[in-house]
């Protein structure tokens, strides 16, 4: 029959005969082992996670693409509609002016949403300007 000494790691001492110096010394190793462990763990994570958002990307752009496809035929469809009731060179270009427009319209619409997008993080910036004030001065 085993002894539960028999147990215990080659690390492991009795609990009486370790020093601190030793206790410091394995809760340091755990400490590192532990981080180097959660750092694997939120790698294998990232991958997962980004093999799955490049899926969506691509799909995504796939369906862009289908999108344009029906933008283009379904433009033509109505160009052969009005080159029933006008010359098919005035119908293309009715079609080409509507399609200006649109353009020109989401163009400025794009421009003035960019203008609002601020690159720098303000409330993080804040926070970390609170957190340096307050390790300055941790009383106040």
């Amino acid at each position: 029959m085993s002894t539960p000494n028999q147990y215990r790691s080659e690390h492991e001492a009795e609990p009486g005969q370790t020093s601190i110096g030793e206790l410091i010394g394995e809760i340091s190793d755990d400490l590192s082992k532990l981080f180097r462990q959660e750092v694997e763990l939120a790698k294998v994570e990232l991958k997962q996670e980004a093999t799955k958002a490049g899926k969506a990307a691509g799909m995504l752009g796939a369906a862009g693409f289908a999108g344009c496809l029906a933008v283009l035929l379904l433009s033509f469809a109505v160009v052969f509609g009005l080159a029933n009731v006008m010359d098919h060179g005035w119908a293309f270009l009715v079609v080409a002016v509507i399609w200006v427009i649109v353009g020109a319209v989401l163009f400025v619409t794009g421009r003035n949403k960019a203008k609002d997008v601020s690159p720098v993080p303000t409330r993080t910036v804040e926070t970390l300007k609170e957190d340096a004030k307050w390790l300055k001065n941790p009383s106040g």
